[in-house]
C-alpha cells in the first residue's frame, strides 16, 4: 500500500505525456501523399499520350493528321520566384492550409521563423501561389514561378534564420534554373491592390545585395523633368490598369517607409533609378 502514491505519480506523468505527444505536427500525412501520387499519376497518364491532334475544315471533312514523337523535349522550368509572407499564426497552420483540398492554395515551399524549409511541390509543377495576377506580359504567374511562402504574420520582421534560409534557397533555384535577377519580386507585385506580401517588413535591399531582384543605388540621379512613372511602372512589370495600386506596390518593395499613392521626388528618383536597371 505504501508505493500506491507513486504508482499514481507513474499514471499521471504517463497520461500527460501521451497527451504531449499525440498532436500530429500535419494532419493526415499518409492521406496528402496518398492525393499528391494520384494527381502526379494523373499528370504522367496525360504527358504520356500521344494522340494526333484532331481538326476539321469548314465543311467538316477530317484533316489528315498524325503523331509522330520528337527526340527534342525536356520539362519546363520556372523563370521567376515570387515570395509571399503566409499571414496565419504558424508553419503548422500553413502547411494544414496547403493539405486541405478545399483551400484551393499552395506553395513549392514554406519556411519557419526558425529556418525550417518546407518543400511541398516539385519545382517542375504548377502551384497556386500567385492568384489573379499579372507581370509585364504575363497573366498567368502560376505557370512559370516558384512560390516561396515565409511564415509570418505580416505585422513583424522577419527572423535572420528566416532569411538566411531563404538566401540558401535562392541562390540553389538561380542557379538550378537561372532565373534573371529582376525576377525575384513580391506577390504585391504582381497582384497590386490585392495583395501586400511579404510586407513592408520585408528585407529587399539584403535580397538585392546578393542578386536576387534589384535595389536602389545610394547616390540618385534625379529624374529628368519629362520623366513618366507609370511608363517606367509599366516597364518593369507592374500593372498600372490602376496607376494608384501599381504606385503603392512599388512603394511597398522599394522606398518601404511610405506606401501612399504620392509619388515625392525622392520617390521618383528611386523609380527613376530602378527602372533603368530593369
Amino acid at each position: 500500500m505504501k508505493f500506491r502514491p507513486y504508482l499514481y505519480i507513474l499514471i499521471i506523468l504517463t497520461t500527460f505525456t501521451a497527451c504531449k505527444t499525440r498532436k500530429p505536427v500535419v494532419a493526415n500525412v499518409p492521406d496528402v501523399k496518398k492525393v499528391y501520387q494520384s494527381q502526379l499519376d494523373s499528370f504522367l497518364d496525360v504527358a504520356k499520350q500521344m494522340q494526333p491532334v484532331v481538326l476539321n475544315d469548314s465543311t467538316g471533312a477530317a484533316i489528315p493528321s498524325s503523331f509522330m514523337s520528337t527526340v527534342n523535349f525536356n520539362l519546363r522550368k520556372p523563370n521567376y520566384v515570387i515570395i509571399h509572407h503566409t499571414a496565419q499564426d504558424s508553419i503548422q497552420q500553413t502547411i494544414k492550409t496547403f493539405t486541405m483540398v478545399s483551400t484551393q492554395v499552395s506553395a513549392h515551399y514554406v519556411i519557419g521563423r526558425n529556418g525550417t524549409v518546407v518543400h511541398m511541390l516539385n519545382d517542375y509543377l504548377r502551384s497556386w501561389h500567385a492568384g489573379v495576377s499579372k507581370w509585364g506580359n504575363v497573366t498567368d504567374m502560376n505557370s512559370c514561378s516558384i512560390g516561396i511562402e515565409l511564415d509570418n504574420n505580416g505585422l513583424e520582421p522577419f527572423s535572420d534564420a528566416q532569411i538566411k534560409s531563404l538566401m540558401l534557397l535562392l541562390a540553389r533555384l538561380k542557379k538550378t534554373y537561372n532565373i534573371p535577377t529582376a525576377n525575384f519580386i513580391g506577390h504585391a507585385d504582381i497582384a497590386p491592390g490585392r495583395k501586400t506580401d511579404p510586407s513592408a517588413f520585408f528585407p529587399w535591399k539584403t535580397l538585392a545585395e546578393h542578386g536576387f531582384g534589384y535595389w536602389s543605388d545610394e547616390v540618385l540621379e534625379p529624374a529628368p523633368a519629362d520623366f513618366d512613372p507609370a511608363i517606367a511602372l509599366r516597364l518593369m512589370g507592374y500593372d498600372t490598369s490602376n496607376l494608384t495600386n501599381a504606385i503603392r506596390a512599388f512603394k511597398l518593395h522599394f522606398i518601404q517607409t511610405d506606401t501612399s499613392p504620392q509619388l515625392t521626388q525622392l520617390d521618383l528618383n528611386v523609380l527613376y533609378n530602378v527602372y533603368r536597371k530593369y
